[in-house]
């Protein structure tokens, strides 16, 4: 199997499972307790905050642990609600690309009085500081942009729309949870109020993410329980999970750079394969890239086909043992195209010829010019069955 949807969740590094283990196994007391079993627990989670702070240059106490990304967005939407309405401040820009658990989080808040108001994005599936800035009113509360998009790949100019946002005294708020582990991300430079964070998108275990929030932000937990994670998020720690998220952001911050030039690379040969590839067929010419430049440094890269469904394509790369995803896998048995590529100006068609492919450190470069190889003859194979019906 070539599994090229590192996008959707990465196979965890062994290190991090190493970590793991003891609280697995042995160590596993509840941190909340008092003993000493106890404190060793909840010893190895403030070790781990202080871990994942570091890979954002944050404090240990601004990082709130979560069941992962999409909880951490919801927490920030739900958790402002009541501050925001209190001093009207009901106004929220959203850009129209972002991930479905940010999208649904804004909207559930319309029915309070809220009204949601969403970024449209450029042909390359970026937004506009220039547009924030313009859509900014004196009621505007929270604006949320992502930094990496999780469908093809984009990267935001997050700096300055948090430098825009901090000018206007407005919160702002970015998904980090494609960008972490892959580009350096310090939210001093932000300038933002909130951060969401996923280990499984870097080599970490599923189920356990972060929030990272501004110290002095006024926001509310949204469930009621125990007192855990500063009275902001109740429920007993999962340690072991906290642990190697906590390891995974450790090894990222030594091997940032590296892994993110190594995927780039492959992101890069990947795509020059499947073009050489094509021209013994003809069809070189019927694949297009949905988004930034193929030479933009990260992991993904969204394709298009002309006359190529791209579910059928998935499957029959599927049944060659090759990974890819049509779009993001919280969506992924959804009838109606992909809301990102539909933004970036794509028809429904066009929405539906498109796969996205992402890569991983632990990804080879044969396995990039093999996977290539692979899609060129399914493409080929699918547009000549197009042109006989």
């Amino acid at each position: 199997m070539i599994y090229l949807d590192n996008a959707a969740t990465t196979q965890m590094d062994e290190r991090v499972l190493e970590a793991m283990m003891p609280y697995l196994t042995t160590e596993y007391g509840n941190a909340g307790t008092l003993y000493k079993f106890g404190r060793a627990a909840n010893e190895a989670v403030q070790k781990a905050r202080a871990q994942v702070a570091a890979l954002i240059n944050a404090d240990p106490e601004q990082i709130i642990f979560t069941s992962g990304g999409s909880e951490a967005n919801n927490l920030v939407f739900q958790g402002l609600k009541d501050y925001l309405k209190s001093v009207g401040k009901t106004h929220i820009l959203v850009s129209a690309v972002e991930h479905d658990s940010v999208l649904r989080a804004a909207e559930s808040l319309i029915k309070d009085g809220f009204h949601v108001e969403y970024i449209p994005v450029s042909s390359e599936c970026r937004v506009s500081p220039a547009v924030i800035e313009d859509a900014l009113r004196a009621d505007t509360g929270l604006v949320s942009v992502m930094f990496a998009n999780n469908e093809t790949g984009a990267i935001n100019p997050i700096e300055d729309i948090g430098t825009i946002c901090m000018k206007r005294g407005i919160l702002f708020h970015t998904d980090c949870v494609q960008a972490a582990g892959c580009y350096p991300i310090d939210v001093v430079k932000i300038g933002g109020d909130f951060l969401s964070m996923s280990a499984h998108k870097f080599y970490g275990p599923k189920g356990v993410g972060a929030l990272y929030v501004r110290k002095g932000i006024n926001f509310e937990r949204i469930q009621d329980g125990g007192h855990q994670e500063k009275n902001k998020r109740s429920g007993t720690e999962n340690v072991a999970g906290i642990v190697g998220f906590g390891k995974a952001c450790e090894i990222s911050s030594k091997s940032l750079h590296e892994d993110t030039v190594w995927v780039s690379t492959l992101k890069q040969r990947f795509f020059m394969a499947l073009n050489e590839a094509l021209k013994d067929t003809g069809d070189e010419s019927c694949v297009h890239v949905n988004g930034m430049s193929i030479l933009t440094p990260g992991k993904t890269i969204n394709l298009r086909m002309d006359g190529v469904d791209g579910e059928t394509l998935l499957l029959m790369l599927d049944g060659k043992g090759v990974c890819v995803s049509a779009g993001s896998a919280c969506r992924s048995h959804e009838a109606e195209p992909s809301h990102v590529l539909s933004a970036m100006g794509l028809s429904k068609d066009e929405a539906r010829s498109s796969i996205r492919i992402s890569f991983s450190k632990k990804n080879t470069a044969d396995e990039a010019v093999r996977a290539a190889q692979i899609l060129a003859g399914c493409i080929s194979a699918l547009r000549a069955r197009e042109e006989k019906e």
